[in-house]
């Protein structure tokens, strides 16, 4: 019997379609349920949060054994590129085109005809393919689109190198024998493997698929869990009891399937059902109570920072502390507790006065007092605002440059004499070292985290 390869789309729809907020071992609870399950591919929600998405993307690559890892591309070459970065680690790659071929997606979404879309399908295509051997390219909304353009599109795609065409039914009013034609139409304009993704607004997911599946696709897109979707128990009981019929079948393990899948459900947080469609902050968490030092280690490698065993049992012990005052952290939040956490080194460096002029129409000018083993240091320096010059001037104070890889400032209390915290993120030799200051003066805030990055390096270097 022909083999139908099934690519699970849980953690995409649970994100399009509910702006769901996931904690980092939820998702990559469901990416890990996929891949045991037996899903020949586990698909990615697109990069909305560039920082945060990243990190789960590449925790995600990293622990799927079996199962193809595919993301979306999104619109540019750059959006190309990012998505790569956060896949390449996996052992089996994917990158997606995703582009609607109706027209009336492509002029509302992108604001562009038939021939833009087509030139746009080919650069994203290539643009995929030189960095990834497996692309896949999505027509959106195809059950909609104009026949021709949609066959013209999908020759397009494997002409600049895609290896599978899927087929989408986002209107999710099609009828079984209508998906059955379209599949048969595009099986005979291309000669690679066509996968199908259809609704179940009106009911008829099943049939859809099994309908899709006699007319020659090669695949299916279901999920765990979702609405208006083929449901990964539903198409495995279906296939076990008639894919005899059609000759076919799928590769999921049958005996553990539904329990895996309530286990999954259980473990992971039911607020991600909420319907409301507002975004909070919950996107943005990546660790909570229960993360492990195992995670907290994974979370700190993808974002950069090498810390010893003793530093990554400092920081676990401060996030155990902290979440369990307000439940969860983000990156940020997580970042900062590595800079009050790891590596509290000696203070070669000391602080000790600043003064900066600036304006509008001039550069700024800071002048900073610091003292190394006894000896006063004076820097002055111009820059961009009075921390860019402020940062210069201790440059000059010690003599050296190092990369500024982020630096960032929040509010920590309210009202006119808040008290400010800032982190800093300086890069040597390749390895990230992060200090952070507090002040109710923002710029004497920054000038201590710089200071307490600089001491780590001066300690480890030693």
């Amino acid at each position: 019997m022909k083999k139908i390869n099934i690519a699970d789309i849980t953690l995409k729809k649970l994100s399009e379609d509910r702006a769901v907020s996931l904690l980092f071992r939820e998702k990559s609870a469901i990416a890990n349920c996929a891949d045991a399950l037996g899903a020949d591919t586990v698909e990615l929600p697109g990069v909305k949060s560039p920082r945060e998405d990243a990190i789960i993307c590449k925790t995600i690559a990293q622990n799927i054994q079996n199962a193809v890892l595919a993301i979306p591309v999104g619109f540019s070459r750059e959006d190309v590129a990012f998505a790569w970065s956060c896949v390449q680690a996996a052992k089996k790659p994917r990158l997606q085109v995703e582009l609607p071929v109706s027209t009336i997606q492509m002029e509302y979404t992108y604001h562009i005809k038939q021939n833009k879309m087509l030139e746009k399908i080919a650069e994203l295509t290539a643009e995929a393919k030189a960095l990834c051997a497996d692309v896949e390219f999505s027509a959106l909304d195809a059950t909609r689109a104009d026949e021709d353009f949609l066959l013209a599109a999908v020759k397009e795609a494997e002409a600049k190198g895609a290896n599978m065409i899927t087929v989408c039914d986002h209107a999710g009013a099609s009828t079984p024998e209508e998906i059955a034609a379209l599949v048969a139409k595009i099986k005979a304009a291309v000669d690679i493997p066509v996968y199908v993704q259809v609704s179940d607004r009106v009911n008829m997911a099943v049939a859809s698929a099994f309908a899709a599946v006699a007319a020659g696709a090669d695949g299916l897109k279901c999920a765990m869990v979702g609405e208006d979707v083929l449901l990964t128990g539903e198409i495995s009981d279906a296939m076990q009891a008639c894919g005899v019929r059609i000759g076919a079948e799928v590769a999921l393990n049958q005996t553990k399937i539904h329990a895996s899948i309530e286990d999954m459900l259980a473990s992971i947080n039911h607020e991600a059902y909420e319907t409301e469609k507002t975004v909070s902050d919950k996107k943005k968490i990546l660790l909570d109570a229960d993360a492990t030092v195992a995670q907290v280690t994974q979370v700190a490698a993808v974002l950069g920072y090498a810390l010893s065993d003793s530093d990554i049992g400092n920081v676990h012990k401060a996030l155990k502390q902290v979440c369990a005052k307000k439940g969860a952290v983000g990156t940020k939040e997580f970042e900062a507790l590595i800079a009050s956490s790891a590596m509290q080194a000696p203070s070669t460096y000391h602080f000790e006065a600043y003064t900066t002029t600036s304006s509008n129409v001039a550069s700024s000018m800071s002048q900073v007092t610091l003292t190394c083993n006894g000896e006063v240091i004076c820097g002055v320096s111009a820059g961009e605002g009075p921390i860019d010059s402020a940062f210069r001037a201790i440059e000059q104070c010690i003599g050296h440059h190092y990369e500024l890889d982020d630096f960032q400032v929040q509010s920590v209390t309210e009202g006119k004499e808040a008290l400010g915290s800032a982190l800093v993120r300086l890069r040597n030799n390749g390895k990230l070292y992060s200090g952070n200051g507090t002040s109710t003066d923002i710029i004497a805030a920054s000038i201590r985290a710089y200071i307490n990055a600089l001491n780590k390096i001066v300690f480890e270097e030693a």
